[in-house]
């Protein structure tokens, strides 16, 4: 095989594999859309994203309100973006700025090895370590509520935000901070009022792009945060996220019942939620180019 051929031949193998990869992003959100659908010919619209009550085995009428659940997974992740973004921005400002380079070589593989550790794992964490200690510290009965669980996807999300965020502030050309140092600034007054502001937009990603880590997680929440389906008040309430809820219920349910189509329609959701901020966070990215 020539030259031109093997070419020709790796083109059309990567165009089949990219035309293969969005083929099987579109099926699987048509197979949720088709199935979700049957969900409401039983289901109201109002009753599915405005009631809280989630009561599909309840002895007479069912009933499928899933907004304690939206609550539940946006108070952990919001906790969780709220602990993991100043943590990792400043370890990524560190490592790229700062860092002796004997540090960053062991620094950046430890980030490495967090990112592999399997969620059950950080989850078990959760229960055995995180949980009673919240439990102690805040006077609780027990510590498997949002803030659990919002301690866990922080530490989830930090590997993340510190690589993207450190590639975002090495993007940065060296121009402007000589052109600050030029002014008089010291590299603190570089780094926070030029090179932070200058690198914002790739930060942003890496924030949206934990978002997106996140609201998709499963098992670690399942496992630490409580599992209860009613309404939430704060981070110590026990909560059931989206995810916790298919994973939980999908293993059980009858097949072609409305609880079943139901929880496709929670999935569909899910799907849109975590498409739309991947989708952001991409055009986020693509601004860092200007600078490289």
């Amino acid at each position: 095989m020539n030259k031109s051929k093997l070419e020709r031949f790796f083109k059309g193998f990567f165009q089949v594999a990219g035309a293969s990869v969005l083929l099987i992003l579109i099926g699987i959100f048509a197979m949720l859309v088709y199935n979700g659908f049957f969900a409401f010919r039983e289901i109201s619209l109002s009753q599915f994203f405005l009631s809280a009550q989630w009561s599909p085995s309840a002895f007479g009428e069912a009933t499928y309100g899933i907004l304690s659940m939206v609550v539940s997974s946006g108070l952990v992740t919001i906790g969780a973006l709220a602990l993991a973004t100043p943590i990792g921005i400043g370890a990524a400002a560190y490592l790229s700025e700062f860092a002796p380079p004997q540090v960053e070589r062991i620094a950046k593989p430890a980030i490495e090895m967090l990112a592999a550790i399997p969620s059950v794992t950080i989850g078990f964490l959760g229960i055995v370590v995180v949980g009673p200690w919240l439990a102690r510290v805040f006077g609780l009965s027990n510590g498997l509520n949002a803030l659990n669980g919002a301690v866990l996807m922080a530490v989830m999300a930090l590997p993340t935000i510190i690589s993207i965020a450190e590639d975002a502030i090495y993007a940065v050309p060296e121009k402007y901070k000589e052109a600050s140092y030029a002014l008089g600034a010291n590299r603190w007054e570089t780094l926070l009022r030029v090179t932070l502001p200058a690198a914002a937009s790739g930060m942003i990603a890496a924030v949206m792009l934990a978002m997106g880590r996140v609201i998709g997680e499963t098992m670690a929440v399942l496992m630490a945060t409580g599992n209860a389906t009613a309404m939430p008040t704060g981070f110590f309430s026990a909560v059931r996220p989206l995810t916790a809820t298919i994973a939980i219920e999908m293993g059980e349910v009858p097949y072609h019942t409305t609880h079943y189509y139901s929880l496709f329609a929670l999935g569909g959701i899910l799907f849109l939620i975590t498409l739309g901020i991947n989708l952001a966070a991409d055009r986020m990215i693509r601004r860092i180019k200007r600078f490289a």
